[in-house]
């Protein structure tokens, strides 16, 4: 149980704290107090929704098939791999986020732009319901719930996090060496989640 959710915690952890518009939106808007509790609310909800389908859709095709299983492990362990690859490159290169674009807007707009850089980015897609709904495939059914519930709060929390944060984390985010950091521990965290698909096959 408690592994189920520290895998579900750290998958998605991993998956979600990287440079992209969802993460730089809430930041900037944290920053400048927009909106700042209803724009990471909607994007943690969104989150939570898109892997309860992946981990009960996804992720229960994977258990009921076996050769999906070994598939879906092998697959998801290539990719996590990947990944962390991307992650360790990413933080070779160094990086940083432009908080202060943009100006406050609206709740209707807030929401609007809120929905649009989580719901058209084909990437929350692939995290939320292909990985993990593949990885909790792989998980035993009465511990797949606390795999969801795992991911679903690191959501929450990172999101909250960089929106409720954002006076503070700004200037941190805007370093090269932050993200040198984030991003390796990011590698790490995918490569041992990879490494734990292949030598603990369900």
């Amino acid at each position: 149980m408690i592994f189920a959710f520290l895998k579900g915690f750290g998958t998605s952890a991993g998956l979600i704290i990287a440079i992209g518009a969802q993460n730089a939106f809430v930041l900037s808007q944290g920053v400048r107090r927009n909106h700042h509790l209803v724009i990471p609310l909607i994007c943690s909800l969104f989150d939570a929704l898109l892997i309860t389908v992946g981990i009960f859709g996804v992720g229960q095709a994977v258990a009921a098939h076996p050769a999906l299983t070994q598939g879906a492990a092998i697959g998801g362990a290539a990719f996590l791999f990947w990944y962390g690859t991307s992650a360790f490159r990413s933080a070779m290169k160094g990086g940083h986020l432009d908080v202060e674009k943009g100006g406050n807007t609206g709740l209707k707009k807030a929401i609007l732009t809120t929905l649009a850089v989580t719901l058209l980015n084909p990437h929350v897609y692939l995290d939320t319901l292909v990985i993990m709904g593949s990885i909790s495939g792989q998980i035993p059914i009465k511990s797949r719930p606390w795999f969801g519930v795992g991911a679903a709060l690191a959501s929450f929390f990172w999101f909250f996090i960089l929106s409720l944060g954002g006076k503070c984390l700004a200037p941190l985010f805007k370093k090269e060496s932050a993200w040198r950091i984030l991003d390796t521990l990011v590698g790490i965290t995918m490569w041992a989640i990879a490494l734990s698909l292949l030598l603990k096959p369900v």
